[in-house]
């Protein structure tokens, strides 16, 4: 599988081959900044199919938090591109919002840190989820 995304003003583009490693949502507080509010759908896509056709990416790693993700969007119009995530180190974590055809996400197989959500986030019906991170 191959899906495509970019940002909003067409600065940044990337593409990602393989098969998904996950469909999730989460709904961690950082992701709800990133989001602006909501739980974060994402693709993870394995990293060695991974790469930037266009532009280069901003990024931006919280200094005081061990184990930080580092977040990547276009400097130019904001857009929230990817994650990656030393606890994912084989994958690239790819927002839903930037892919090119969102309808590779399909939905989500598991939601995540549910412990951070608000009664407002809806939670799909038959999907596994979990507090925090499951082992």
């Amino acid at each position: 599988m191959t899906i495509t995304g970019g940002c909003y003003c067409g600065a940044v583009r990337y593409e990602a081959e393989g098969d998904p490693i996950m469909k999730a949502r989460c709904h961690c507080r950082e992701c709800q900044f990133f989001t602006g509010g909501e739980g974060n759908d994402f693709i993870a896509m394995p990293i060695a199919g991974f790469r930037v056709t266009k532009g280069h990416p901003k990024a931006f790693t919280r200094g005081d938090l061990t184990g930080a993700a580092t977040r990547e969007f276009c400097g130019n119009c904001g857009t929230p591109l990817l994650t990656r995530s030393p606890a994912l180190p084989i994958a690239v974590i790819l927002k839903v919002g930037a892919l090119d055809d969102p309808k590779h996400f399909g939905g989500p197989q598991v939601i995540l840190q549910t412990a951070d959500a608000h009664a407002f986030h809806l939670m799909p019906e038959g999907v596994p989820a979990f507090a925090r991170f499951p082992n």
